[in-house]
């Protein structure tokens, strides 16, 4: 190892090409900081002074002093062959690890590194290596339902139809409601996120009573019509029917998309509509809530502006719901649909076929 504190000799060529090195933006990074650690070297600069400068290490400096003394400006380009740190596992290990991670284990409901490294007799970082190459991860789990609706197929194609390609002279709308939204207060103030901390906020609260959003996104502009209500009866679904009603135009029919809710479907909801017939409404298939457009916008609204909110009262609760759907409507993102109603129809056979169901078909 070069320890010599003197100066490195180096020729007027080579410190013309080590400067050209330093100056151009085309130098990778590492050999820029091997050419300046040679060059402060040449000037006289200690080992110890270079390093901090440079902000490296003494051993590297020394390492790139004795490399440039022994092979010039082009061994600033050679780096050392770099092996494994650790003896790869035999194929057969690897099989028998991703065999056993897919099998359930016995006394948990799902594996961690450490118990299937003690199975197979590896360490666990071998297992989280094997796990993370082929994508295992035990630890999250996803959700699913398919659906049962007898005209699945039927009320998919409507829905996905209005979507691709909706009607002339008229508005596609997709109605929900997003009810219980709670009015919840801390019992003790939060601290403000700064460098190195998130913010802070208590895991308990007061509640002040709930509201109802009745929302309805316009599936084109992608502007919001919402109403806040006390309950979510056929009674209040009525009004924002007629608040629909009140701020569209006149002359567009309004094609709506809701779901299977019974308030939907009550009595006195069927004589309103036979009133007025320029509403028609197209509800999804049951346990489909994906298929509707206003469910992700319900996301967008709990995650911006409910979920970490802090509220006193239900009254300024709705303010804030209020004024987030006169924020989003002055400069309004649609949600665009792509799939078509075959891609999906294809996709829920696999499913079922996965689970021994039947498949979807039409119904005579």
């Amino acid at each position: 190892m070069w320890t010599s504190r003197a100066a490195l000799v180096i020729t007027p060529e080579h410190r013309q090409a080590l400067a050209r090195l330093v100056r151009s933006g085309k130098t990778e990074q590492r050999i820029a900081l091997r050419a300046r650690i040679v060059l402060g070297a040449a000037d006289g600069t200690s080992n110890n002074a270079l390093a901090k400068a440079l902000n490296t290490s003494r051993p590297t400096v020394l390492d790139w002093r004795q490399r440039f003394a022994e092979g010039g400006v082009q061994a600033l380009y050679d780096d050392r062959p770099r092996g494994r740190s650790f003896e790869p596992l035999a194929r057969a290990k690897e099989a028998e690890i991703v065999a056993t991670t897919q099998r359930a284990p016995t006394q948990a409901t799902q594996w961690s590194c450490r118990s299937v490294a003690k199975i197979c007799g590896v360490s666990k970082a071998s297992v989280q290596r094997v796990w993370h190459a082929n994508g295992f991860k035990p630890h999250l789990i996803k959700t699913f339902k398919l659906s049962n609706d007898p005209d699945f197929i039927e009320k998919l194609e409507d829905v996905v139809g209005l979507y691709l390609n909706p009607p002339d002279h008229a508005l596609v709308l997709c109605l929900d409601e997003k009810s219980q939204i709670q009015a919840l207060d801390r019992t003790q103030p939060g601290l403000p996120m700064k460098k190195g901390r998130a913010g802070t906020m208590t895991y308990d609260y007061k509640r002040h009573g709930t509201t109802t959003l009745f929302a309805a996104l316009d599936v084109l502009k992608g502007q919001v019509i919402g109403r806040c209500m006390p309950q979510h009866r056929h009674q209040e679904f009525l009004k924002f029917l007629k608040t629909i009603d009140r701020r569209t135009p006149k002359h567009l029919d309004l094609h709506c998309i809701a779901d299977n809710y019974a308030t939907h479907k009550k009595q006195a909801v069927k004589d309103w509509l036979a009133q007025h017939p320029r509403f028609h409404i197209h509800f999804i298939p049951t346990s489909s809530s994906w298929l509707n457009l206003v469910e992700r916008w319900f996301g967008k609204i709990t995650t911006a502006r409910i979920r970490r909110g802090v509220f006193t009262s239900v009254p300024e609760l709705e303010r804030a719901i209020y004024d987030y759907i006169e924020h989003h409507n002055v400069n309004p993102k649609p949600f665009v649909w792509t799939k078509s109603a075959n891609d999906i129809i294809l996709k829920v056979n696999r499913g079922r076929a996965a689970l021994n169901m039947p498949p979807l078909t039409r119904r005579d």
